[in-house]
């Protein structure tokens, strides 16, 4: 065969090479799955950070019914974007990414104080493996749904945040299902896909230990941050740093 040919098709393979490579590093796409007990209102302050360098952020209002409802919500935001996307899950939200990232525009996952579980594992099996103190959860009339009760939500769940934002957290909180908590997951997308966590080490809704441990088994990059659950709004600039990371490194 002609050398020449063979040079310049060899170029033309780099050259193709090169800009696809360059092009899968351009993860723009920031999808943030919020927690259970919470909305996706929190977030706000990170995602104006975010926003503020170039991304773009959807939050995921799920209605935490079941896990597959959850993971459905969320597959509805992530058909809308254009190009990969990076998955972000706090609390309960890392039940639903866990799932949903098996999809293949998923490029990394991003744990905030949140749950990674492996193949047959639910929430509150998870829970209970590593139990913290005593949180005021109570249950709602008919038995189904469980909250926090707002007046000791804040040291529950945002013990490091002013008080009216505490307050409104608690007010706008999303009762979970029992359903969701009790849910198992099937193969989990962070055995095929980078994954980030952040430890909140001032946590008392998951026990801190407990985020180390299902980091490590997962072989998250980890970043712990002193603050309370709701890290992600009492530290947004940390949290968003650790996300453009993600952004950056998942598409190498």
């Amino acid at each position: 065969m002609n050398t020449r040919f063979l040079s310049i098709a060899a170029l033309g393979l780099a050259a193709s090479t090169f800009a696809f490579a360059a092009q899968a590093a351009e993860i723009k796409n920031i999808v943030i799955v919020h927690g259970a007990l919470a909305d996706g209102s929190g977030w706000r302050k990170t995602a104006d950070i975010l926003d503020k360098d170039g991304f773009k952020v959807t939050v995921v209002q799920e209605p935490i019914t079941s896990l597959a409802d959850d993971v459905a919500a969320t597959n509805r935001v992530l058909d809308l974007q254009n190009g990969p996307s990076l998955l972000v899950g706090h609390s309960y939200g890392g039940m639903v990414i866990t799932e949903a990232g098996n999809r293949p525009d998923v490029a990394g996952l991003v744990y905030v104080a949140a749950f990674q579980p492996d193949k047959g594992e639910s929430l509150i099996g998870l829970a209970s493996s590593k139990p913290v103190g005593s949180m005021n959860i109570r249950e709602t009339k008919d038995g189904q749904y469980l909250y926090i009760d707002p007046a000791t939500f804040a040291a529950d769940f945002a013990a490091d945040l002013p008080k009216d934002e505490a307050d409104f957290l608690g007010k706008s909180q999303v009762f979970a299902s029992k359903a969701a908590f009790t849910a198992k997951v099937g193969d989990p997308a962070w055995k095929a896909k980078k994954s980030w966590a952040v430890v909140a080490s001032d946590d008392r809704a998951i026990n801190p230990d407990l985020e180390r441990d299902m980091a490590k088994r997962a072989g998250s990059e980890v970043t712990e941050i002193k603050a309370s659950h709701a890290v992600f709004a009492s530290q947004p600039e940390k949290v968003a740093a650790v996300i453009e990371k993600a952004a950056k490194d998942a598409g190498k």
